[in-house]
């Protein structure tokens, strides 16, 4: 078998390359160039080519002079710090009360899975639906039992709808993240736990000493993965606010800058996506790096 695939592996690849480089490879080179033009969507101002349409880094100013699209970068960063906060803290807490269980851990893995195969916009607007409705005034309401103003109308206020956003993605991607802390947690030797317990250490010695340590490189993995979906987030943004109220993020101000400008300015969209593609890039390059040295560290 090893044979057959040394001799046939060009082949066997060739497809796949093929299918990169028309699906990914070439629209991305296509719209960094783009980015550089004026671009209307379906034409080029003033010019029947793109390379007759060039405008230099005019777009990339604008972009960066657009107060819209400097809101929208800070609101994205607040919410992917309160997000992957939340994330890794639940789906840690979850996995670990499901690794105690005795029996049924894969009726639990199953359960909590569940909601990260809904679909963004379906699920943003059933969230839209509890925070306005069950939230504000069924649970936390001014006649309700428990009265928590701050759970009352969430998705008019940026700080709250920020929160509220942050709520949703997680109960969605909790459950995917516990199978990766799972399996992570799963591999550290109970023996450890057994000698510490002889020394005498208490159950938050166990878990900063041995627990997190040998946990790293879920950590890698889990923290690339809540990182670039909290930057990326659209859908839910769209269903629940549609930008409103200053809750605004990154993929929502590429999506609406097309309809905000007459006639629609691709090439700025296109620059605004480039610069998203680099912030992303630069920012979970730099936390794998971070985290793959803690994992030679422990």
């Amino acid at each position: 078998m090893e044979k057959y695939y040394k001799k046939w592996f060009k082949v066997l690849v060739t497809p796949a390359i093929i299918l990169f480089a028309v699906v990914i490879l070439a629209p991305f080179v296509m719209g960094i160039t783009y980015s550089f033009t004026a671009w209307r969507g379906s034409y080029f101002k003033g010019a029947e080519h793109w390379w007759g349409a060039l405008v230099g880094i005019s777009n990339y100013l604008k972009v960066f002079r657009s107060e819209k699209f400097i809101s929208a970068l800070l609101y994205t960063l607040k919410f992917t710090l309160v997000a992957v906060i939340m994330k890794n803290v639940v789906s840690l807490g979850l996995a670990m009360m499901v690794k105690k269980v005795g029996r049924g851990k894969g009726f639990f893995r199953t359960i909590y899975f569940f909601p990260n195969l809904l679909g963004g916009l379906a699920m943003g607007f059933v969230w839209s639906f509890i925070f306005q409705n069950i939230f504000s005034m069924v649970l936390f309401g001014g006649d309700s039992v428990i009265s928590i103003p701050f759970l009352c109308d969430m998705l008019q206020d940026p700080n709250k709808a920020l929160f509220a956003m942050a709520l949703m993605a997680t109960w969605q991607s909790a459950g995917y993240m516990l199978l990766i802390y799972m399996n992570g947690l799963n591999n550290i030797p109970e023996d450890l736990y057994e000698a510490a317990s002889i020394d005498g250490a208490s159950v938050w010695q166990k878990f900063r000493h041995i627990t997190l340590p040998m946990l790293m490189p879920a950590f890698t993995i889990v923290f690339f993965l809540t990182l670039s979906s909290s930057f990326k987030m659209l859908d839910e943004n769209l269903a629940l606010t549609s930008g409103n109220f200053g809750t605004r993020m990154l993929s929502l101000q590429i999506l609406l800058s097309t309809r905000e400008t007459t006639p629609a300015n691709y090439g700025m969209a296109q620059a605004q996506a480039v610069i998203f593609f680099v912030l992303i890039a630069v920012i979970s390059i730099a936390q794998v790096i971070a985290t793959k040295r803690k994992e030679i560290e422990a």
